[in-house]
């Protein structure tokens, strides 16, 4: 048995739910499942989404904790993606509508890679690290478009991007391009009565409804905007005319959140009709865990209102999803809406629910005390 797996089930054994956390126990949970997924793992894949949001979890893990083996998988996945997503060099054959191949450069899915990137020239400054970055979302913000985000997803693949975009360069047409594409996202995608994003115009309420003619949040795509609105936050310049709209709009969606958390800790699919597609799902819940305790340790959310359902959701991700091998369980595969009937077990696992993981345990080990 791995070092890291021996540790946490010894650690684990003694948990009982509602009793405080320590640090020893997080950073023994988050060990044993990194060390799980990158062993069983190659970092030779592409630069898409899917596998770029485990690395955003990866990043965090390595600011805090400074392991450079975990940092060198990150790394060997960069330099095998030649520190590019998708890879077309014919500018006006670009698109961004949903697209796999090398033509959908402007399609967020291939740029959350940038974030990373970006993360690791960092670490250590190497022009050719950014060079992609700057040359496609440069491109991008000088265009007439405003439409690129039209599904919740991309705003966190795209939205720390552009915050960490500014930050390199100081040019705040980024910053002005983030408030737009948001606000064109917010139009076709945000209830203003619920405080939460459809996961895109099709699943808007009437058209779309649940089984049980509800409306249909999907519990991973909120959590794409949670989480992003929460890396946003942690880049933006405080004096940002747009500032106080964003946290407002992370504290709308925390209250609606909470709301709607299991007593067990975990979010169902569909987050405000529990019996659309019934039981545990990681992905969602990881993020929305993050958000949470982010919000509570950079003074966003009131700790005393929010730490109860963060501890939850953290006891649910720590001792049901994270299984005896290290793996992290109950992740729905990559789809876009909660699906009656599908199976989502502790086998079921996918790189980005690893990088939530990864995301949500950090932000627990940096709110405990000891």
């Amino acid at each position: 048995m791995h070092k890291y797996v021996l540790v946490y089930f010894l650690l684990i054994t003694y948990s009982v739910f509602g009793q405080d956390f320590k640090k020893s126990d997080v950073l023994a949970q988050l060990n044993v499942a990194n060390q799980y997924w990158q062993t069983h793992h190659k970092p030779q894949v592409w630069a898409f989404w899917d596998q770029a949001a485990y690395h955003s979890g990866n990043m965090e893990f390595y600011k805090e904790f400074k392991n450079k083996n975990f940092l060198k998988y990150t790394e060997d996945w960069a330099d095998f993606n030649e520190w590019k997503g998708a890879k077309s060099t014919d500018k006006a054959n670009w698109k961004y509508s949903y697209g796999e191949t090398d033509d959908y450069v402007l399609f967020g899915d291939w740029q959350i890679c940038f974030q990373t990137y970006i993360d690791l020239y960092h670490i250590a400054p190497k022009a050719y690290k950014i060079a992609r970055a700057q040359e496609v979302m440069n491109y991008q913000i000088h265009s007439k478009h405003h439409d690129y985000w039209w599904w919740a997803d991309g705003l966190y693949m795209v939205m720390p991007v552009m915050t960490k975009m500014y930050n390199l360069t100081k040019n705040p047409l980024y910053l002005e391009k983030l408030h737009e594409y948001l606000e064109y996202a917010d139009g076709i995608m945000y209830d203003k009565d619920e405080k939460l994003y459809y996961r895109d115009a099709k699943y808007v309420y009437p058209k779309h409804k649940t089984v049980h003619g509800k409306k249909d949040f999907w519990a991973r795509g909120d959590g794409w905007v949670f989480a992003g609105l929460a890396k946003v936050l942690q880049d933006l310049p405080k004096d940002n005319a747009h500032y106080k709209h964003y946290v407002k709009r992370f504290q709308d969606m925390a209250d609606a959140i909470v709301a709607c958390q299991q007593k067990e800790g975990f979010w169902t699919r569909s987050m405000l009709d529990p019996e659309h597609a019934p039981g545990k799902e990681s992905s969602g819940t990881a993020f929305f865990t993050y958000g949470l305790l982010w919000g509570i340790n950079n003074g966003i959310l009131n700790k005393n209102e929010f730490e109860g359902a963060a501890k939850k959701g953290w006891y649910y991700l720590s001792t049901i999803a994270l299984q005896r091998d290290g793996k992290v369980g109950y992740i729905q595969p990559i789809g876009e809406k909660a699906i009656p009937g599908q199976v989502v077990d502790a086998h079921s696992t996918s790189p980005f629910g690893v990088g939530a993981f990864l995301l949500a345990g950090v932000e627990m080990y940096r709110y405990l005390s000891e």
